[in-house]
């Protein structure tokens, strides 16, 4: 049985923790060559030797989304090793949250820049090539803060909203070129961000869904490995909610 990703080059930013991490050991599993982004060399390292233990083809960038200059060098580095990019994941994200009467403007801007404004900067870097090849996948980190809001959190819902409404246009402009666009909303899931929070708070999440439980980063990685293949070659501007039901 032919790997799911079979030799897809694929970029995935925010790629050495949680759910990014999650998605490059899955893309790894599924024959894709892993393409491990993010901030920090020994993180980045550690993601790649975990993808190549599995087999796969990979290799480790130290990438800021929010520096355009790199992005484009590090797209630039992949092309000439690879010839190709088939695959983008927007999975880099950060979190500065307060309410909106205690909200910094750095926390906004910051919040913004890594969200909304670096997965601008990457999707532009590769959409050129993903046309002149006439096909690609484009996958972005949605949130369901994205879809119905969260206290404490206006610059990160603002920022996955606004991922929702690239999504669809991105799906509307490179459609026709062979370029597929999609969104995924995760709900609560168990990275490292949120196991440091205190049990009780966790339990409480918990009740909210309708599953009675926190969602696992794999659960998350599994979704998108579908996403980016050819399976879901139908699948086109769509935001997929994985919550456990916690819209219900």
């Amino acid at each position: 049985m032919t790997a799911r990703l079979s030799n897809k080059v694929s970029i995935i930013t925010g790629a050495a923790q949680g759910i990014g991490l999650a998605t490059a050991i899955k893309f790894a599993q599924e024959g894709a060559i892993v393409i491990v982004c993010d901030v920090k060399q020994e993180a980045v390292d550690e993601a790649v030797a975990q993808c190549r233990a599995l087999g796969a083809t990979a290799e480790g960038f130290v990438m800021d989304v929010t520096q355009r200059p790199v992005v484009d060098e590090v797209v630039a580095q992949v092309k000439a090793k690879f010839g190709r990019i088939d695959v983008l994941v927007n999975n880099a994200g950060i979190t500065q949250d307060a309410r909106l009467q205690k909200m910094t403007e750095a926390q906004f801007d910051k919040v913004i820049d890594v969200n909304l404004k670096g997965v601008f900067h990457c999707t532009q870097a590769v959409a050129d090539g993903m046309v002149a090849q006439g096909s690609g996948v484009i996958l972005n980190a949605s949130s369901v803060v994205g879809l119905y809001g969260n206290f404490g959190q206006t610059n990160y819902a603002a920022t996955k909203f606004g991922v929702i409404g690239f999504t669809k246009t991105w799906s509307r402009e490179l459609g026709p070129k062979g370029v597929r666009t999609n969104a995924v909303a995760p709900g609560f899931i168990t990275t490292p961000m949120v196991a440091a929070m205190p049990a009780e708070v966790l339990a409480k999440m918990a009740e909210k869904v309708a599953s009675r439980r926190l969602g696992k980063p794999e659960e998350i990685a599994n979704v998108y490995a579908f996403l980016a293949s050819d399976e879901a070659s139908y699948i086109n501007g769509e935001v997929i909610e994985v919550s456990g039901g916690i819209s219900l």
